[in-house]
């Protein structure tokens, strides 16, 4: 429970040095990650923002490239069209990997390997203006499918890091913090209590030692 005091710790003077310290530490922790938190939930709106623009992106450019393939059907054929798929040369492949931002492991596609340009090898006389619109609107869906892969993920780690940095502001907050509050509160309390006593106690010795020299 919050406020409770920390179990085993002497009502001494090192100890209150050492639970100021503690407290001053998890409250300078606390601003920090509170900070972090800010910073984090600013990016993971502006990131959700540039996937939402990035989607209708994507399903528009991919609506068009539907609409050229089945105009390219009706005028070669389905089978035609299937065939002229088949002719064209390896696009390359994506490399993952991930980058840091704000100490947060985000995914990354590198496109290096990637070829998107590459010319189909089927001759153009026996295919229609539509395929190749087709082709060339699915290659640019397919750029921003990856671009949406790696925002969407994005997306997913900054969600996965504001959680776990919440727990840990709320855990200084309500937990760790209040404690050594608690605890500071109460060796402070017990030391002025046993210097009252003490100047109580040498100010009885002192008078019975007046009294005694007076007699």
């Amino acid at each position: 429970m919050s406020g409770e005091v920390i179990a085993g710790v002497k009502p001494t003077r090192m100890e209150l040095l050492r639970i100021r310290k503690r407290l001053e530490l998890a409250e300078k922790g606390h601003k920090l990650l509170e900070d972090k938190r800010d910073a984090l939930v600013e990016r993971f709106f502006r990131s959700i923002k540039e996937r939402d623009k990035i989607k209708e992106e994507a399903r528009e450019i991919l609506g068009r490239a539907i609409e050229a393939l089945i105009d390219a059907e009706m005028i070669m054929g389905t089978n035609r069209v299937k065939i002229s798929s088949k002719l064209v040369e390896k696009i390359g492949e994506i490399e993952f990997h991930r980058e840091n931002v704000m100490g947060v492991k985000v995914p990354r596609l590198n496109r290096d390997k990637l070829n998107l340009k590459s010319r189909p090898l089927y001759g153009f006389s026996d295919t229609c203006l539509r395929l190749d619109e087709a082709k060339k609107l699915f290659e640019k869906a397919l750029e921003k499918l990856i671009d949406l892969a790696e925002i969407d993920g994005t997306v997913k780690a900054l969600a996965l890091e504001i959680e776990k940095t919440k727990r840990r502001v709320n855990v200084l907050e309500n937990v760790l913090i209040p404690r050594l509050q608690a605890t500071r509160k109460r060796i402070e309390m017990l030391l002025e209590e046993r210097e009252r006593e003490d100047f109580f106690r040498r100010k009885r010795i002192k008078a019975i030692l007046e009294r005694r020299n007076v007699s």
